[in-house]
């Protein structure tokens, strides 16, 4: 094998192996016991894949799999494994919650992507929430909003270096989605959850949002 493919080899396993860490503590309800009990390569992967949506809830397809650095098909039959056998690969699904009898995965259809979280965590209003925070734009409009709670969609496109029009677009979405309010301006709904879930995933957005992270007390209130 030439050096180059052994040192691809070698970070994939090692990329695996530090998911695999996070998916073992994460009880694999899709299991059987007598999967569980053999520990193959298939059932490392599957650890790997259930530790990074674990760590970084709503990712899809495609980003697990480069992330992974797993292949399509390798991906798609480990996917199937942790999901409700039949919607994982299937496209035409509508976009409702799915998940088969203890399954450890559930996936939904958010437009052109398949989104995935650890089951029995998340409500719906936050895998939805979580849809749009994996969105440079919308995740960016949302913590302006929270920053500054009275800013106009231009004092939005301009913080974010982006069209007016964008953010036009994007308000719709989040508007139709229910996580903002155009009653009276741009207001966040449920800014208190979004919070949460940008504090608590921060570390798998990106800079922008860990340092919004912490700084995130000042913007809770707290109504006795």
């Amino acid at each position: 094998m030439p050096s180059g493919d052994r040192r691809v080899d070698a970070e994939k396993r090692a990329t695996l192996r530090r998911f695999a860490a996070l998916g073992a503590a994460t009880p694999l309800a899709g299991l059987s016991a007598g999967e569980a009990e053999a520990k193959t390569d298939g059932t490392d992967a599957r650890d790997a894949i259930l530790g990074y949506v674990n760590a970084t809830p709503g990712a899809h397809f495609s980003k697990l799999r480069d992330d992974l650095k797993l292949g399509t098909g390798e991906t798609q039959h480990h996917l199937r494994r942790l999901l409700d056998e039949g919607h994982a690969s299937d496209a035409s699904v509508s976009p409702s919650d799915h998940r088969s009898d203890g399954g450890a995965l559930v996936s939904r259809r958010d437009g052109d992507y398949r989104r995935f979280f650890v089951a029995d965590r998340f409500s719906t209003f936050e895998q939805v929430a979580l849809g749009y925070l994996r969105r440079e734009t919308p995740r960016g409009m949302l913590m302006t909003l929270l920053r500054h709670p009275d800013a106009t969609g231009s004092e939005i496109a301009g913080a974010l270096d982006v069209s007016r029009a964008t953010v036009s677009t994007y308000a719709s979405q989040l508007d139709a989605a229910g996580l903002l309010d155009r009653t009276d301006g741009y207001a966040v709904s449920r800014p208190e959850t979004v919070i949460t879930l940008l504090v608590r995933y921060a570390d798998s957005f990106d800079a922008e949002t860990r340092a919004f992270a912490a700084d995130a007390d000042s913007l809770v209130r707290y109504d006795p």
